[in-house]
């Protein structure tokens, strides 16, 4: 059965110096890097946005409203959450560069535009670039951030997912992989959860009524914004007990992102299994060139063990799925293992062709660049840059050790 867990520390050892983030939006700052730069000319406009307060769906959806166009017309490199100031670069086909500079939406303001020949598809980008500050520090700065910084710079950062992958009500996972089992009773019941998870008064109260079976209480007090819940909990009031026509009423976006949980933390469970091992290579490893992302099958360990000690490679974990390559040996084990425990196996990732999850290779790590920090009163500000598709939370966990 999967279930969360927190999970180790690749500084253990180091304490941490505690703290918060995310208090003032200009305190958790966000710009993507860009894989390339737009020529000029082309059917596409690529816009860099400041947005804050909203998710980059979000963001998509009031531009498409305002220059009415559909949503799927509008590309995006990389998912941002609502939290902090985040710079990234949107496309929108046929929309000129100088009407985009003139819209003005709540939420978002439009920097730059620029003509470019192709729609941004997501993974176009290099990475992120993050300034983030964590206010009320214990304990000496000055000694333990360097100390950690220097671990992390020589033996990477762990390539956790993290909480920030499993929702509002750090459930997501168990969501997807109730839908890998096609548990659709169970599907329905985590999709609303449990009353403890979430803060908002009123949404633990619809949820306390669901869970004593007063549906059109629930339905009632459900907050608007909860709108799979209140759509999910409609389809049951009429139709008793169809937990599957019930669960279809989810948008199939939030399904796909279900799924992906349910095989982020599966990844997570084989960082976590390898964290003291982290900056080595097994023989049955698929490890990765950091350069171009290329995986090979590892079979003489002590003589790759140099590349990796440079960071020239990584051994990598399964983001499991119907077409992912299989480690062997005791690594191929190991990940197998941690798919039994999880109640799952190979073939439920053989979704219908909207949902299939076809799987791929991962880094168990991933470099710092850009490094730098300092402490001035209560607060230390980290400045520093992570690949694509890894997460700013990875390197603050190790600093703060609060989750």
């Amino acid at each position: 059965m999967i279930d969360e867990k927190i999970h180790p520390y690749l500084t253990a050892d180091i304490p941490g110096i505690g703290g918060t983030i995310k208090g003032a939006p200009e305190e958790f700052l966000v710009t993507e890097i860009p894989s390339y730069i737009p020529s000029g000319s082309g059917e596409h406009c690529f816009l860099t946005i400041e947005k804050r307060g909203i998710t980059t769906l979000e963001a998509i959806s009031r531009i498409a409203k305002k220059v009415k166009v559909p949503e799927r017309d509008i590309g995006y490199a990389g998912m941002k959450d609502a939290v902090g100031v985040i710079r990234q670069t949107i496309s929108v086909q046929w929309l000129s560069p100088s009407e985009a500079l003139t819209l003005e939406l709540e939420g978002v303001k439009v920097v730059a535009a620029k003509r470019h020949s192709n729609k941004l598809k997501i993974g176009h980008l290099k990475g992120n670039h993050f300034c983030i500050v964590i206010r009320g520090f214990s304990g000496d700065a000055a000694q333990t951030v360097p100390a950690i910084l220097d671990v992390l710079g020589k033996r990477g950062v762990p390539n956790y997912f993290g909480y920030q992958r499993y929702g509002a009500q750090g459930n997501s996972h168990l969501i997807g992989a109730a839908i890998l089992r096609k548990d659709w009773f169970e599907c329905v019941n985590r999709l609303i959860g449990e009353p403890g998870s979430v803060r908002d008064q009123a949404w633990s109260a619809a949820i306390s009524a669901y869970q004593r079976g007063e549906l059109q209480e629930a339905l009632r007090i459900f907050p608007r914004h909860c709108r799979s819940e209140i759509d999910l909990l409609q389809r049951l009031i009429s139709r008793p007990g169809e937990y599957e026509k019930a669960f279809s009423v989810v948008h199939p976006r939030l399904k796909k992102l279900y799924l992906s949980a349910a095989q982020s933390f599966l990844f997570d469970e084989a960082v976590a299994r390898r964290i003291f091992r982290l900056d080595e290579v097994m023989v049955g490893d698929l490890a990765c060139k950091h350069i171009n992302g290329a995986c090979f099958l590892v079979e003489d360990a002590q003589a790759e063990q140099g590349r990796a000690e440079a960071f020239e490679i990584s051994a990598t974990g399964p983001m499991f799925g119907s077409r992912m390559k299989r480690a062997e040996g005791a690594v191929g084990e190991l990940e197998q293992d941690i798919l039994e425990k999880s109640g799952l196996n190979m073939h439920l990732f053989d979704m219908p062709s909207g949902l299939r999850l076809e799987g791929e290779r991962r880094p168990l790590r991933v470099p710092i660049g850009n490094l730098s920090w300092n402490a001035s009163g209560d607060a230390v500000t980290v400045d520093f840059s992570l690949p694509k598709g890894s997460y700013a939370t990875s390197l603050l966990r190790e600093l703060m050790k609060v989750f």
